[in-house]
């Protein structure tokens, strides 16, 4: 049931144990780009151009997206985003492809971060446009477009380039930049080596991917839930930090680092330092399966995104493998614990509150059957020890026919209902449990014990009220029977919350509800019509000793009450 619940928010659960380790997750690596931005990207600004249409034709050609029936782009979202800025600055990517078809590429990769083609021109003009991260660009371009031609880079060139992309990175702009290259003939050998040097720089784009509005929140949420955000992306470094600082997952750059910067901190030194960082910036795939060990080196519950085929090492290194619905890869949703059907981090916190209600919840059924399962123990082991010393006690404080139906209906039907119960309300304010803590951990052994001991010290009390009011025997089983049943139903309404108050739970488990009127139906109906009352040896009791059991049943609720107060002062 849980994780259809989680299934319906968004999170699609692969593997049934990454539902207990939701529970707890104290670090969540999160892709940018998608994840945590909405993945639309603008081109709202360019930089460092002597010709914006030179600039947005180099970046259409050296695009794989192409126009929509609705005029908008249609492919990867960066790419799109160009294209439009492209549209807008003149003829659109179809007729620039149809006036100037591409002849052959080399693809972009995340090691080189650029990609170049090279088109044909309608008089036989053979030219090269490439684009990527301004930094790799610059250091590949010797000259730089004047509008009327182009001449050699200058070192201040170099600098005002340099300036303009901080800029725009300082305020959370993606930056690309585009340069081209004129070939006398087609190039023999499709190399970066060959191709990618001596370009002529054309200017800058920068483009604007919006946070999405919930993650803010979902961020705040993870601090309280003592939960670090990471992010990892391979943007510039100036954009991550100015993103990273909007959202709140970071308050200086110092905690930010580069890919480049990650190369020269050896294995153990990262393990020993990766608390310092919560930003990574162009990254390589390799680095986030680095960044996965060191943190699980800290013994800390690790969950990773990512989409790519090359991001499925970290996702399976990590205890919690997250892979995107949207633009994940096959490889990557088959070694993922978890897929993001909206490739949304604020999803990932939810399924985080969900796997904690879950295991709040098997702790709730576990304590319940096996406090009501130790109050038979104890009352039937006191029971004998006392008819040791007393001979009219009776043959037996329950018959096995009446251990067996309070097993199956008073246990069984609220266990299940219990399942169903919401979230405390300060599930997201206390810090995840360590995966090594045992089922009882947290006093649960102790509660157990005091609660089946007190239900079986009522069991008996109500059997012997009703053995002595009617020496003539049956009635003191009969009263232990509907004093165990009920007060098992009343016990059921005490799991609701560990630690708190009754009074402070403002959700309605209707589940628990229709699970103890069930019961306490099925109760009275085995005790007052006649063929169950006989099949079960039961006399009817009177409203007297009915109005005792039921006292004495309704009783665990006020004590149980008390107990969670004192241990509330305790805690304090």
């Amino acid at each position: 049931i849980g994780v259809t619940r989680m299934s319906k928010k968004g999170a699609v659960i692969r593997k049934m144990s990454a539902v207990e380790t939701l529970g707890c997750t104290e670090i969540i690596c999160s892709d940018k780009t998608g994840t945590l931005t909405q993945n639309k990207m603008t081109v709202v600004e360019t930089a460092c151009t002597k010709d914006d249409a030179l600039l947005a034709r180099a970046m259409a050609l050296c695009s794989d997206a192409k126009p929509g029936e609705d005029g908008q782009a249609v492919g990867e979202p960066t790419e799109c985003a160009l294209v439009n800025f492209a549209a807008k600055a003149g003829p659109d990517k179809t007729a620039l492809d149809a006036e100037s078809p591409r002849i052959g590429e080399i693809p972009f990769d995340s090691d080189r971060k650029m990609m170049t083609t090279v088109c044909r021109t309608a008089d036989g003009a053979l030219i090269q446009y490439t684009k990527g991260a301004p930094d790799e660009i610059l250091a590949r371009s010797a000259f730089i477009d004047e509008g009327e031609g182009a001449r050699p880079m200058t070192e201040a060139d170099r600098e005002a380039i340099l300036a303009a992309n901080k800029g725009m990175a300082d305020r959370a702009l993606r930056v690309l930049a585009a340069a081209y290259k004129r070939h006398d003939a087609e190039p023999a050998v499709y190399s970066s080596e060959a191709m990618e040097c001596e370009l002529v720089f054309c200017g800058l784009t920068g483009m604007i991917d919006p946070v999405r509005p919930e993650v803010k929140a979902a961020i705040e949420e993870c601090r309280t839930a003592g939960i670090r955000p990471i992010m990892i992306t391979g943007d510039h470094k100036d954009t991550a930090v100015a993103i990273a600082t909007e959202l709140g997952i970071i308050s200086s750059a110092e905690e930010a680092i580069t890919g480049a910067e990650l190369n020269e901190i050896p294995d153990e030194e990262f393990a020993e330092g990766v608390t310092k960082y919560s930003v990574y910036a162009r990254v390589q795939p390799e680095h986030k399966l680095r960044i996965v060990r060191a943190w699980r080196a800290k013994d800390k519950v690790t969950a990773m995104t990512g989409d790519g085929v090359n991001d499925a090492p970290s996702i399976k290194g990590a205890d919690i493998g997250v892979g995107m619905g949207i633009t994940g890869t096959d490889v990557t949703k088959n070694v993922a614990d978890m897929i993001l059907a909206d490739d949304n981090f604020a999803t990932i916190v939810g399924a985080a509150e969900e796997g904690r209600r879950i295991y709040d919840n098997i702790r709730r059924a576990i304590r319940f059957l096996l406090s009501s399962n130790l109050a038979e123990v104890v009352g039937i082991f006191i029971f004998t020890i006392l008819g040791l010393f007393i001979g009219d006690l009776g043959p037996a404080l329950l018959l096995p026919t009446h251990i067996l139906f309070v097993n199956l209906i008073t246990d069984s039907l609220p266990a299940l209902a219990l399942g169903m119960e919401a979230a405390e309300k300060n599930i997201m304010n206390r810090p995840p449990r360590k995966k090594n803590e045992g089922i009882f951990a947290g006093g649960m052994a102790f509660d157990i014990a005091y609660e089946g001991v007190l239900i079986g010290l009522l069991t008996l009390f109500a059997y012997l009220i009703g053995h002595y009011l009617h020496p003539a025997g049956g009635d003191g089983t009969t009263m232990a029977f509907l004093t165990l049943s009920m007060a098992e139903i009343f016990h059921s309404y005490n799991m609701r919350s560990e630690r708190g108050s009754l009074f402070s739970v403002k959700t309605h488990n209707l589940f628990l509800f229709g699970a103890m009127a069930l019961a306490f139906v099925l109760t009275l109906g085995v005790i007052y019509i006649p063929f169950f009352q006989n099949a079960f040896n039961f006399t009817p009791v009177s409203l007297g000793e009915y109005a005792i059991a039921l006292g004495l049943a309704f009783s665990v609720l006020p004590i149980v009450e008390l107990v969670k107060l004192v241990r509330r002062k305790l805690a304090k």
